[in-house]
């Protein structure tokens, strides 16, 4: 299943999920950064983890639900994490946003009422070169209210 759907591909073994989820599957919302598994930039949920989707291969998804960035919302009803970031201006060039968005969907799933420092811990894993975290900190927490505990 991919963002609720079920997909079936027929995908070369060395082929990564990112990539079938950009090239076969045109979900290209899930950004490739590194390759390395570093920026968080390709963070997908799999199986409602965070998962770097640039170490995973596409074969090893088989049988388990993902979840990218398109499954938050529409351009006419964003997600309460979306429109959070949108309101607290926690994106600029955008390159990093959706893996952001997919560790903290998963996070305030875990800890519906995180602190600041908690926040910061995530974000450790994430890259970002335009918004120095503090609007991206902002905001997690403005939307830690809106989507605790709750599967959107």
């Amino acid at each position: 299943m991919v963002n609720g759907q079920a997909r079936e591909l027929d995908v070369e073994v060395r082929k990564t999920l990112a990539d079938a989820l950009r090239e076969d599957l045109a979900l290209t919302g899930t950004h490739l950064g590194c390759e390395h598994g570093v920026c968080g930039a390709c963070t997908v949920l799999v199986d409602g983890r965070p998962t770097r989707s640039c170490l995973m291969l596409a074969v090893q998804a088989h049988g388990h639900d993902i979840d990218t960035v398109e499954s938050l919302g529409t351009p006419d009803h964003l997600h309460p994490l979306q429109q959070a970031f949108w309101e607290h201006h926690g994106l600029q060039c955008g390159f990093c946003t959706p893996g952001i968005l997919m560790s903290a969907l998963w996070f305030l799933r875990e800890r519906p009422h995180p602190s600041r420092e908690e926040i910061r811990e995530l974000l450790s894993g994430h890259l970002c070169r335009c918004t120095g975290y503090l609007q991206i900190i902002e905001a997690i927490e403005a939307a830690s209210g809106a989507t605790g505990g709750r599967r959107q």
